[in-house]
């Protein structure tokens, strides 16, 4: 089996495990937000949790996209006292810069320690 057909996707306004990539253009630096459970909250606890958001830049054009990074939510509330005992709790939020002179498209994937690996895309026009 292919990885790609392991990525499940789903409209972000109705299934909380969606990446949500809202994009914000200044002159050639391109800001992008990936979130996770914008409209319908994720769990976050010990037991259920976002572990990691990938994104890529897909420059129109181009063979490959450019992998822009890797991003880890490490903290779930579990402690040395046992689980969901911590009041830290890593939220699936980032936001990442870079510069382009290309459209393209902004690939985000997820993982989600229960109901698994997630994508969605954004179309990004400079």
């Amino acid at each position: 089996m292919a990885l790609q057909n392991l990525f499940q996707t789903a409209d972000w306004k109705a299934e909380k495990h969606s990446p949500v990539i809202e994009i914000i253009e200044a002159g050639n630096t391109v800001t992008a937000n990936i979130s996770i459970g914008k409209e319908i909250p994720h769990p976050n606890t010990t037991e259920h949790y976002i572990a990691w958001v990938d994104v890529y830049f897909h420059p129109n054009g181009e063979k490959f996209p450019y992998h822009l990074g890797k991003y880890e939510f490490a903290t779930h509330g579990a402690s040395t006292s046992g689980p969901n005992t911590s009041t830290i709790f890593s939220e699936p939020f980032v936001s990442i810069k870079f510069k382009t002179e290309k459209s393209g498209t902004i690939i985000a994937s997820s993982y989600c320690n229960i109901h698994g690996l997630w994508a969605s895309e954004a179309k990004l026009e400079v």
